[in-house]
Parts: C-alpha cells; structure tokens; sequence
C-alpha cells in the first residue's frame, strides 16, 4: 500500500507524517509521532482513553483516521502543561486523588479542558454528561468530577 503523507498541527506545531490508509489517528500519534500520553483502550470508540481535540472538536482518535489530520489542529495530552507548568486540571487531578493507573486519565482531562473551553462554568451534572464517554476502572468518578468543578472555579476566578 501507498502511504499518504500529511500535513497537520499537532499541540500548535506544525507536523508532517506518513501513514497507511487504515492508520488510524492513534496509531499515527503513538508510532509515528511518538506522542504516548493517549492511550488504547477499547478501539471502538466506547471508553475515551483515546480523546483527542480535532479542530476544537473532542473526538476517539481511535475512530479517526490518520489522513483526515491533514490540515486539522490536533490537541493532545502533551498539549495541554505551558511547558514545565501543569495546567490547572492536571493540578487539580493531583489534588483530589483523581487518577490511579493513569490509563484514563489523559483522555478525561482533555475531554474536561474541552468541556471547560465550550462551557466555563458546568454543572455537576453537565461534567458527569461530559465525561460520561470516558471510562475509568480504578477510582469512583466522584473524585473526577470534584477535580474538575475546582479547576473550573479556580479557572473562572483567574480569569
């Protein structure tokens, strides 16, 4: 098979890469970019380890395929620290306990900075309708939760 060369941004840097048609967009990112915060949980599309922004948008990268990067501005996990400076979900994670194995974790705190970038101020049960496509198997979801409804006020009162 021919690979397709592609020409995305990846966390606001421009990036090129080769992949096969069937490539998905997780497999691009673990093996070719070398980008292993996201993770593989289920490749269906059912448990939100994989979540990723695609043109500001929260999507499974196992679902997308590695050729529709082209052109699209992709966020990841590593994208979301301003260097060696957490952001204040990644604080507020640490915080509250709201992580254990850390499989889940990369995919709920982009799902949660996307909830938070669309809606600043969420409900409880507006975060629990967020996050509900992220699956976690180690913590009781309240503590996610906490972690996020914090990092949203701590958020809105920094701005």
């Amino acid at each position: 098979m021919t690979k397709t060369h592609v020409t995305t941004t990846i966390n606001g840097d421009v990036t090129e890469f080769l992949c096969e048609p069937g490539d998905t967009l997780l497999d691009v990112l673990r093996n070719e970019l070398q980008l292993m915060g996201t993770k593989e949980g289920c490749s269906s599309g059912d448990c939100g380890a994989c979540s990723v922004t695609v043109n500001d948008r929260l999507v499974c990268s196992c679902l997308v395929l590695g050729v529709e990067a082209e052109g699209a501005e992709i966020g990841t996990i590593e994208g979301i620290a301003d260097n060696d400076k957490l952001h204040v979900l990644q604080e507020k994670f640490l915080e509250h306990a709201a992580l254990q194995c850390g499989i889940c974790t990369p995919g709920l705190i982009v799902s949660a900075k996307a909830l938070l970038d669309e809606n600043p101020s969420p409900t409880e049960d507006e975060t629990r309708y967020w996050l509900a496509g992220n699956l976690c198997r180690c913590t009781g979801y309240d503590k996610v939760i906490r972690a996020v409804l914090d990092a949203a006020e701590t958020m809105r009162e920094g701005a």
